[in-house]
């Protein structure tokens, strides 16, 4: 069992230090995104409701195809995966890179390979439960995509899209700052409160 927790733990350090690697140009940005997303200070919030906002009714007022829009959106990721790394160190300044910088990088590297894994593992778990319980797999499958494509049919795309992006984008926030878990809590202290009065009633 040691064993498999260090080839483990070993893996993961291979996988965190190939994507350091790889995003090595992408540092100084991710390292502000990171500040930003984690509410390092109080108008972080409002801002990226702000931009997301913003980004949408550009969108809704231009009202592009959707072959459009997937292009478009490509073609900014190539920018940016061109320029990014040249102009990132010309913009923050690379000989400003300290040992705590390096370190938050390396932990959201970390964090990026843990969730990637969590993902596989989701996505495994999936066709084993096709291959064990298949009827199983075929209910769950036919309700959530019905659930999904009944949500889709009474919201309309973009806004639908709208809420889910910021939703993601002010989900880290949520967590640093607790908030999540606390209503998680309430929600359950208000379930325990119920039960015990229907307990109550029923003695």
């Amino acid at each position: 069992m040691a064993e498999g927790d260090n080839g483990s733990s070993n893996l993961l350090a291979v996988e965190t230090a190939s994507l350091e690697e790889q995003l090595q140009g992408w540092g100084e940005v991710m390292l502000m995104a990171d500040k930003v997303l984690r509410w390092e200070r109080a108008w972080f919030p409002p801002a990226i409701m702000g931009v997301v906002s913003l980004l949408f009714l550009i969108i809704y007022y231009l009202d592009p195809s959707v072959l459009s829009g997937v292009s478009c959106f490509v073609m900014f990721l190539c920018l940016a995966d061109c320029l990014v790394p040249i102009l990132a160190p010309r913009i923050f300044g690379s000989n400003k890179w300290t040992t705590e910088q390096q370190q938050r990088f390396h932990e959201i590297c970390s964090n990026l390979v843990k969730t990637r894994r969590r993902a596989v593992g989701w996505w495994k778990r999936l066709f084993s439960l096709k291959e064990e319980k298949p009827k199983m797999y075929f209910m769950t499958m036919i309700i959530s995509l019905a659930a999904v494509a009944w949500v889709g049919q009474q919201v309309h795309n973009l806004l639908l899209t709208y809420l889910i992006v910021t939703f993601v984008l002010l989900l880290p926030g949520l967590n640093q700052h607790g908030i999540i878990l606390k209503y998680i809590g309430m929600a359950k202290r208000e379930i325990n409160k119920l039960l015990k009065q229907k307990e109550k009633k029923n003695e």
